[in-house]
């Protein structure tokens, strides 16, 4: 049976666009799915630290150091991060857009799982990701702005940003559904109702 990884970035917890596109696609794919594993984590109410100096080892690919102290505990929750993006088929993931960017809890859970000969390495001086092929991220973007198109789009930097992440570490089916313009009151609720109707097109 498939393994979904959902990861919600979304301070908002009582109305977040984010958090209602990836509700509906869940309860789409376990219905699709019956019995299918959920691993689910919420970066907000449970971030990822910050990467702790004593990781910098494993993700250079050197082996730990051996400091009295170690790194056994921050290692433990990246090797936890890292088993659970390896078993998953696919990623789905809200991520609002705050200050042109994704929020600082999602870029501490990428940098947790990219380690070197584990999840990308370097072969013949070209990077290549290591993760088991035929995975998928969903990626679900909501913005006060709109920055899909127009002069905006050059100072949105999530979807590239995103994009280039997981095709580093070797996921290249990548689909990116935006809500925008939610600082809008006239644009809005349209905006939210196009963005379901494409998570209701997704295929599961």
């Amino acid at each position: 049976m498939p393994t979904l990884l959902v990861l919600h970035t979304s301070l908002n917890s009582a109305s977040s666009v984010t958090r209602d596109l990836t509700a509906t696609f869940v309860k789409r794919f376990l219905a699709d799915h019956p019995g299918a594993t959920t691993i689910e984590r919420d970066l907000v109410t449970e971030p990822v630290p910050h990467l702790h100096p004593d990781l910098v080892p494993s993700v250079l690919g050197l082996a730990p150091t051996a400091s009295p102290d170690g790194p056994a505990a921050v290692r433990t929750l990246a090797d936890t991060l890292i088993e659970e993006l390896e078993s998953a088929d696919t990623i789905v993931i809200g991520a609002p857009m705050y200050n042109f960017m994704v929020s600082s809890a999602l870029k501490a859970w990428i940098d947790h799982v990219y380690r070197a000969k584990r999840t990308f390495a370097y072969i013949d001086g070209v990077p290549t990701g290591l993760l088991p092929p035929g995975k998928k991220v969903i990626l679900f973007v909501s913005s006060g702005g709109a920055y899909s198109e127009g002069a905006a789009r050059a100072i949105d930097f999530i979807e590239p940003f995103m994009r280039t992440a997981f095709r580093f570490i070797g996921i290249l089916d990548i689909t990116v559904i935006r809500a925008e313009s939610q600082a809008s009151l006239e644009a809005a609720n349209s905006e939210r109702s196009r963005a379901m109707q494409e998570v209701m097109a997704l295929s599961t």
